[in-house]
C-alpha cells in the first residue's frame, strides 16, 4: 500500500478487543479506501480467547485459544509487533515509540490496553507462591508452582476467582480455599439465596469457602505459609492466587496527558474519543458513561463503534446491558435486567430446589405484565429468552411463574423468540439483532446455523445465543411456508429419522457404507457419532468392530467414561441393585488389585474410578469371569433401572419391584438410543425409587402397574407423564417396547425423552395414541424391532476380552503397551484418586 495515501491506524494492545477492532475495520473499509494498520502487543503471542482462559488447565493449548494466527495479520497486511509494548505517545508529532525502539506515525490511535489484575496492598503480597490470574504466562507459573504445593487459596469470590479455585482442585492440591471480603459469592451478580445455592454446589466439589474475610497479612519467610485475617483467624496455605478485580491499564494515557479518571480509566465520549480527537480508547481501559465495562460483549461493541467512525459511519456507544450468563465450574449462573429490585417496587417469584442445586428468581412489574430482571443458578437454559423478554418489555403469560418453571407450552409472550421485535439483540458478542438474522434467512438464503455464523458472525462468540439463532431460522422458514428439514450436517441431506429408515431398508451395517450410499465427503464430528448411534440402534452389533470404532464418541471408543486426569471408570451392571456376597468380594479384590476408587452411586451401581487404559481389558476379564456384564455407563443407552425393595421386604410394598426391575434391565441392557436412558420401578405409591423422574418409570398399584414416560432429572428436572394405568407386567413390557422403539426411530440426536415429548406435536395425547392405542398401526413393527435387538444382545466388554484384536485398542501408546507415566495416584478419603502431574 502507498503509505502517503493510506489512513494510518495504530492499535496499542492485541487482546480480544484490539483484535476485534482490526477485524471490524477490515470488514467495514471502503473498496477504494487504503489503510495501514499497525498493532503493538505486550504479550509474546497473538490475540487469544481470555474468556475461556481456564480451559488451559483442562488441556487446551495456547494454540487452541488463539483467535487468529500470526499468518492472519500477514494476510491482511497488518504489521504486528509482539512482546513490544508502546512506551511513549507523542501527540504533537502523532507518533508512538515501542519498548524495542520502533517508531510509527499515526493518523488515528486506538488504545486497547485492557486491564490488569488488581492486587490489594497487603503486607507480604510479594512473597513466592503468590500469583495473579490474568494471562497464559500467569497460568504457566501457577502450573509449575502447584507441583510442590498442597494447600491453595484464591483471594476473591467473583467469576475469575471461582474459576481459579476450580483450577487448584484440578491441579491436584489437597485443599482449595476461596476467600471473599463480601458476605456472599459473586455479590455483583446474584443475591444471598442464589449465592448460598452456588456455595453448596462448590463445596460439594471440595472447595472451602470463607466469607466476610479481610486479609491483613500474608505470612511466611520467603514463601507464603498462610493468611492472617482481621478477625484474628488464620488460614494455612502454601499457594495463593489473587483474583480481586481488575484495574484499567491507563498509565500510558496518563503519561501522554490524556484525561483519565482518578479511580482509573481513560475518559472517552460516546464515540469513544479521548480528550485528543485523534485518539480512541476501547475495552476495559475506557471509561464511558461513567463506568468501566468488564465484559467482552461491550468491548466488541466499542470496537465496532470506532471502526464505523474511522470508515465514515456515524455511530455512538450507548449504555450497555450488563446481563451475563456463565458456566461456572459446571454450574450455570446468570443474571439479567435488575436482579436486585425488591418489593413493593416489584413482585418477586422464587423457585428453589436444593436437591438439584437450582435457584431461580424473577422480578415482575407490580401489575404483573412485564419482566424487570432475574437470577438463575443451576439451570440457565431460559436465559436468552428471559433477557429479551425483559429488554423488550414483552407481555408475560397470565401465570408468570411458568417462565421459570419450564411448564410445557408456557412460551413467554405466547410466541417465543419470533414474538420479539426486530431490534432485539440476539448475539450480544457480535451485536446481531433478530432482524439481521431474519433478513439473512429470508432475503439472502442463509438457512443454516453455519451460514448465519459466516455471514454475520452470530453465535461465534460465547455461543450462548445459538439455540435462539436456530429457532429464528426455523421460525422464518415456517413463516415462508418452507418445510423445515432438520438435516444432520453438510455430509447428510437427511434428518436422523430419515437416515435411520434408509439404513434399515438398505441393510447397511458399516459407516463407510452409509456414507457412500446416503452421504457425501468424508464426514465430520457431528455425523460420525450419529451414524454410529443409528447403526447400534438398528443392529446392536459391537460398536468397536468393522469400521465403527473411529466414529464413536470418546467414551464409547474405549467403552468407559474418561475421567479428569486421564484415567477411566469401570461400571459393571448390577440389575435391580441385587448382588451376591461373592460378587461383592470380587469387586473389592479388583479394586484393591488395580488401585481403584470405589463408590456406590444413586443408580444402584458400584463404580470403580482411576483405571489405566491398558488395564481395562484385564479388569473386565476378572469381572466377566465372576458373572458381571458391562453397565453401559459410557453409552447413549440404558444406564440403570433403579428399584426399591418392594413387597419382598417393605411392609408398604404392594408388588415385587426388585424382580420386575431386574427383568426390565435384563431386557433393555445394551439398547442404544439418541440419548442415555434411565428407569426405575417403585413397589408402591410412596415412590422410593423415584420412578417419575426417569425416562420411563413403573409404579406398583393394588391392581398392577402404572407406566410413566419422558421424565428427566439433571439440570432441568421434569416429571414423567402417565402413559397407562393398572396394567399387568406383560402389557407393561409391550408398551415399553413400543415407546422406546418409537423414541429411537423419531428423536433428534442427543435429545432426551423429555425434550422429545416437549417438541412433539400433540404431546402426551399423541404419544398415547401411537403407543397405547396403535393409531399409526405400527405397534407390531415396533415390538418386532425391539425383540430383534434383544435377541442379538452381547456384552461389549465380553467380546473385547475374548478378542485379541480388540484388546489391542486399549493401549496408551500404539507401539508400547505400558501405562501412561504422567499419571500417578494420591490418597483421597483413604482411597485413591488420580493426579495428573502435567
Amino acid at each position: 500500500m502507498n503509505a502517503q495515501t493510506s489512513l494510518r491506524i495504530v492499535v496499542i494492545g492485541n487482546g480480544m478487543v484490539g483484535y476485534k477492532f482490526c477485524e471490524k475495520l477490515l470488514a467495514k473499509r471502503k473498496k477504494d479506501g487504503l489503510l495501514t494498520i499497525t498493532v503493538f502487543g505486550e504479550e509474546p503471542r497473538a490475540a487469544y480467547d481470555r474468556v475461556h482462559l481456564s480451559e488451559y488447565f483442562a488441556g487446551k493449548t495456547a494454540e487452541d485459544l488463539m483467535l487468529a494466527p500470526v499468518e492472519w495479520y500477514e494476510e491482511n497486511e497488518i504489521r504486528l509487533f509482539l512482546s513490544d509494548p508502546v512506551v511513549d505517545i507523542d501527540r504533537a508529532e502523532k507518533r508512538v515509540r515501542s519498548h524495542h525502539g520502533h517508531i510509527v506515525y499515526y493518523d488515528y490511535l486506538v488504545m486497547a490496553t485492557g486491564s490488569g489484575a488488581f492486587v490489594p496492598v497487603i503486607p507480604g503480597v510479594e512473597k513466592d507462591g503468590v500469583f495473579v490470574y490474568r494471562t497464559i504466562e500467569d497460568l504457566e507459573l501457577i502450573l509449575s508452582y502447584a507441583k510442590k504445593a498442597t494447600k491453595g487459596a484464591v483471594l476473591g469470590g467473583g467469576l475469575l476467582g471461582l474459576e481459579a479455585a476450580k483450577a487448584l482442585l484440578d491441579l491436584g492440591l489437597q485443599e482449595a480455599h476461596v476467600v471473599e471480603f463480601a458476605s456472599r459469592l459473586m455479590p455483583r451478580q446474584i443475591d444471598d439465596a442464589g449465592s448460598r445455592m452456588l456455595q453448596g454446589q462448590l463445596e460439594a466439589l471440595g472447595l472451602q469457602i470463607h466469607l466476610s474475610k479481610s486479609t491483613q497479612e500474608i505470612k511466611g519467610a520467603d514463601c507464603i505459609e498462610g493468611m492472617q485475617f482481621a478477625d484474628n483467624s488464620f488460614l494455612e496455605v502454601d499457594m495463593l492466587v489473587i483474583s480481586a478485580g481488575i484495574r484499567p491499564r491507563d498509565e500510558l494515557a496518563r503519561i501522554a496527558g490524556l484525561e483519565t479518571h482518578p479511580r482509573g480509566g481513560i475518559v472517552v465520549n460516546n464515540q469513544l474519543r479521548t480528550s485528543d480527537p485523534h485518539i480512541f480508547a476501547i475495552g476495559e481501559c475506557a471509561l464511558v458513561h461513567h463506568m468501566i465495562y468488564g465484559l467482552i460483549a461491550p468491548g466488541y461493541e466499542m470496537a465496532d463503534v470506532v471502526a464505523s467512525c474511522l470508515t465514515g459511519v456515524e455511530k455512538e456507544f450507548k449504555p450497555y446491558d450488563m446481563s451475563t450468563k456463565l458456566k461456572l465450574i459446571g454450574t450455570d449462573v446468570a443474571s439479567f435486567g435488575d436482579p436486585f429490585t425488591e418489593e413493593p417496587a416489584c413482585k418477586t417469584i422464587r423457585y428453589e430446589n436444593k436437591a438439584k442445586g437450582i435457584y431461580k428468581r424473577i422480578n415482575v412489574s407490580a401489575d404483573g405484565k412485564t419482566l424487570l430482571g432475574g437470577i438463575l443458578v443451576g439451570d440457565a437454559e431460559q436465559y436468552n429468552l428471559l433477557l429479551q423478554t425483559c429488554k423488550n418489555k414483552t407481555i408475560l403469560p397470565p401465570d408468570a411463574e411458568d417462565v421459570i418453571l419450564g411448564n410445557r407450552g408456557a412460551e413467554t409472550g405466547g410466541a417465543g423468540v419470533m414474538s420479539l421485535p426486530d431490534d432485539a439483540l440476539i448475539c450480544s458478542c457480535e451485536a446481531v439483532t433478530k432482524g439481521m438474522i431474519c433478513h439473512e434467512v429470508a432475503e439472502n438464503g442463509h438457512t443454516t446455523l453455519d451460514a448465519i455464523k459466516k455471514c454475520c458472525k452470530a453465535g461465534t462468540g460465547c455461543g450462548g445465543c445459538v439455540p435462539m439463532v436456530k429457532d429464528i431460522i426455523q421460525g422464518v422458514l415456517k413463516e415462508q411456508g418452507v418445510y423445515v428439514r432438520n438435516v444432520i450436517c453438510e455430509h447428510f441431506d437427511h434428518s436422523r429419522q430419515e437416515l435411520l429408515d434408509l439404513v434399515k431398508m438398505s441393510g447397511i451395517r458399516t459407516y463407510n457404507g452409509v456414507l457412500d450410499h446416503f452421504g457425501k465427503g468424508d464426514g465430520c464430528e457431528i455425523c460420525k457419532p450419529l451414524v454410529g448411534s443409528v447403526l447400534a440402534s438398528l443392529w446392536n452389533e459391537n460398536i468397536l468392530q468393522k469400521d465403527r470404532a473411529p466414529i464413536q464418541d470418546s467414551n464409547d471408543r474405549y467403552l468407559a467414561n474418561i475421567q479428569k486426569g486421564g484415567t477411566y471408570s469401570v461400571v459393571p451392571r448390577i440389575p435391580g441393585g441385587e448382588i451376591t456376597p461373592e460378587k461383592l468380594i470380587v469387586i473389592g479384590k479388583v479394586a484393591q488389585k488395580y488401585g481403584l476408587y470405589t463408590k456406590i452411586t444413586g443408580g444402584q451401581r458400584i463404580d470403580l474410578f482411576g483405571a489405566h487404559l491398558n488395564d481395562l481389558p484385564d479388569i473386565w476379564q476378572e469381572l466377566i469371569h465372576a458373572g458381571f456384564e458391562s453397565g453401559h455407563a459410557y453409552g447413549k443407552s440404558l444406564r440403570t433401572v433403579k428399584s426399591c425393595v418392594g413387597s419382598t421386604w417393605c411392609r408398604f410394598g404392594v408388588q415385587d419391584s426388585v424382580s420386575f426391575a431386574i427383568e426390565v434391565e435384563d431386557r433393555y441392557k445394551g439398547l442404544r438410543s439418541p440419548h442415555k436412558l434411565k428407569s426405575a420401578v417403585s413397589g408402591c405409591i410412596r415412590e422410593c425409587a423415584e420412578a417419575q423422574s426417569k425416562d420411563f418409570g413403573i409404579i406398583a398399584t393394588e391392581k398392577g402397574w402404572n407406566l410413566y414416560v419422558c421424565g428427566n432429572g439433571g439440570s432441568k428436572p421434569q416429571h414423567a407423564q402417565l402413559l397407562a394405568t393398572d396394567i399387568d407386567r406383560d402389557t407393561c413390557i409391550r408398551l415399553i417396547d413400543r415407546f422406546l422403539m418409537f423414541y429411537i426411530k423419531t428423536a433428534d440426536p442427543l435429545t432426551r425423552t423429555a425434550t422429545w415429548l416437549n417438541k412433539m406435536e400433540g404431546g402426551i395425547h399423541y404419544l398415547k395414541a401411537v403407543v397405547v392405542d396403535d393409531a399409526l398401526k405400527i405397534a407390531d413393527e415396533l415390538e418386532r424391532d425391539m425383540q430383534a435387538l434383544i435377541d442379538v444382545y452381547k456384552c461389549e466388554w465380553k467380546e473385547v476380552v475374548e478378542s485379541p484384536e480388540l484388546r489391542k485398542r486399549f493401549s496408551h501408546f500404539v507401539n508400547a503397551p505400558v501405562k501412561d507415566p504422567t499419571v500417578a495416584f494420591e490418597p483421597m478419603r483413604e482411597q485413591k484418586r488420580v493426579k495428573d502431574w502435567v
